[in-house]
């Protein structure tokens, strides 16, 4: 289980922005130090991703969750659409 989830967050984070700033600090400061501030903004980023899942959960139906979160993602959708036609447009 942990390593099946350890694989899965490494491939979710491989070429992130946050990825490649730890790789740039790493290059200008020493490396051992980074690497654990990095290592410890991941955990705790996605412990407090699990709690605050937790807690939507116990108050919200998962069907709820899964129309607001497709709501949420069609409007970022349509605000990135509409930037998009007004920036070539």
């Amino acid at each position: 289980m942990f390593l099946s989830t350890f694989i899965l967050i490494f491939l979710a984070e491989l070429g992130d922005k946050t990825q490649l700033a730890v790789a740039g600090l790493a290059g200008t400061h020493a490396a051992p130090p980074v690497w654990v501030g990095g290592t410890l903004a991941l955990t705790l980023t996605s412990a407090l991703g699990v709690v605050a899942g937790q807690t939507l959960l116990r108050r919200l139906p998962l069907r709820v969750l899964h129309r607001i979160s497709g709501g949420l993602f069609l409007a970022l959708a349509a605000l990135a659409a509409w930037r998009a036609f007004a920036l070539f447009g």
